[in-house]
């Protein structure tokens, strides 16, 4: 009887242990910038590649999470282009199953969100998105779990010249930008709201999710005059961009580090994590800006709207919990990846065994950079844009590009070793490495068919909604 007591007593002490020493679950912030390109900041996403920074930008926040956290170098967007990856990024889906365009019949309301994930964790998460919601959703934030919101956003609500009550055209008047001395791009105040918001949780003693989506660096260009000033007296910018962009490419990173000081004065500091990254690759072109200088996406190949690197690869930095300051990951790593990794690391099991979640947890990347990259679904980070008449698929060391003809049949592919040469220009190996690129195709189509991708359209979407167009014209008259 005494050797059960023990026993019994030892069992309870052990389970007590359990449940005074069992980690709370983690607040999560997600910060989403708007069309930023990979190395368009004040300091390399690749640290073996010093020319992918801007010597000219000034960006010391997102510096400073890069040295108090991990870069994974191969970050990827979902899509080229900005709907289709917050709807990726919402479902943990890629773009060839949940849409990739900006209309698309899926229902985010109707699928897995990252909201509804870490709920099904733990209930008394709180979620709020804050900002940018993006075009034709169809789904509202609350609908798909969000406890707080902006609402169904668009651009124009981030400061267009249409909610400056400025036409669009009046870029012909003046310069190629926007004065807004007092919340340009409404930077300041999203910052603000999610600010309320976590210390808001944090009194409440409610683990929360915070999605900040940001409207800059979109156009159009808006900026404080005081910013730009700073700028002027700065010379030539060192890149194709202006230097009212550069303004308001500082005034997004002082919206960053203020989320980053709210975090580190606060008590939750070490049961915080950080994303950062961007919803595609920067524009090739910005308004006013001198095409003759180096291109936007410098060194990388492409911008926003195509495939290739420039298009697609984006800032992606991770502070958090046992996170090694300063820490480099070199595996491909994706927008649609965010769902399962949260779930995973609010103490949710196999949210990649979903049957529509495309992406895989990088927990253990996270624990640990130099760990091989989580088996994914087709072998390979997966990039669709049919409209476009391409498609991509990227594993460990090599991406293939394959560009469709309109009867679905490869017009030609291109395949390129990252590894070795990060920018794509001039380095097409697919003739003399045909069984690698083989194999990545195999991959991509199996995956294409997998999710029912939506596939080449017969005729030009262009040329198809002119014709659209002329025959309204001509049974309205």
């Amino acid at each position: 009887m005494n050797i059960n007591r023990r026993i019994l007593a030892t069992a309870l002490t052990a389970f007590l242990h359990t449940c005074l020493t069992q980690a709370a679950p983690p607040n999560i912030i997600l910060i989403l910038t708007d069309d930023q390109g990979w190395s368009q900041m004040s300091a390399s996403m690749d640290p073996g590649i010093p020319e992918a920074q801007s010597a000219y930008l000034e960006t010391p926040n997102m510096a400073r999470l890069m040295q108090q956290g991990l870069r994974f170098t191969n970050g990827y967007s979902p899509a080229p282009l900005c709907t289709p990856t917050r709807r990726c990024i919402l479902c943990g889906t890629s773009a060839a199953r949940s849409g990739p365009e900006f209309k698309s019949s899926w229902v985010p309301k109707d699928h897995t969100t990252i909201p509804k994930a870490l709920k099904a964790v733990e209930a008394d998460y709180r979620c709020a998105h804050f900002g940018k919601w993006g075009e034709q959703m169809i789904s509202t934030p609350e609908e798909c779990g969000y406890d707080a919101s902006d609402g169904m956003t668009g651009n124009n609500t981030g400061g267009m010249p249409k909610s400056l009550g400025i036409e669009s055209g009046s870029h012909d008047e003046g310069p190629p930008h926007f004065i807004n001395n007092i919340d340009p791009k409404l930077t300041k105040s999203i910052t603000t709201r999610a600010i309320d918001f976590m210390q808001q949780q944090h009194e409440d003693e409610k683990p929360f999710y915070v999605q900040v989506s940001y409207y800059a660096q979109h156009l159009s260009v808006v900026t404080r005059e005081k910013t730009l000033e700073k700028y002027k007296a700065k010379g030539i910018p060192d890149r194709g961009y202006t230097k009212a962009w550069a303004a308001m490419m500082e005034e997004l990173d002082d919206g960053i580090g203020r989320l980053i000081d709210a975090v580190d004065k606060s008590s939750a500091r070490d049961n915080t994590w950080i994303f950062f990254t961007a919803d595609n690759g920067g524009r090739g072109t910005v308004p006013g800006g001198d095409t003759s200088r180096p291109a936007t996406n410098t060194p990388l190949t492409g911008a926003k709207h195509s495939l290739y690197e420039g298009g697609v690869r984006v800032p992606f930095v991770v502070r958090g919990p046992g996170v090694e300051p300063g820490s480099v990951c070199r595996v491909p790593v994706v927008g649609y990846d965010f769902l399962p990794t949260f779930h995973d690391l609010a103490g949710g099991q196999s949210a990649e065994t979903y049957d529509e979640v495309d992406g895989v947890s990088l927990k253990s990347l996270l624990q640990n950079p130099q760990a091989d990259s989580p088996p994914r679904k087709a072998g390979a980070v997966i990039f669709h844009r049919p409209n476009r008449l391409f498609s991509a698929a990227r594993s460990q060391t090599h991406k293939l590009m394959v560009h469709w003809k309109r009867d679905g049949s490869v017009s030609r592919r291109e395949l390129f070793n990252l590894t070795k040469t990060p920018t794509e220009e001039g380095h097409d190996i697919a003739a003399t490495q045909a069984a690698t690129a083989d194999q990545l195709q195999q991959q991509l189509v199996q995956f294409l068919k997998l999710v029912d991708a939506d596939k080449p359209p017969a005729k030009s979407p262009r040329k198809r909604k002119k014709k659209q167009e002329l025959n309204s014209a001509t049974e309205s008259k």
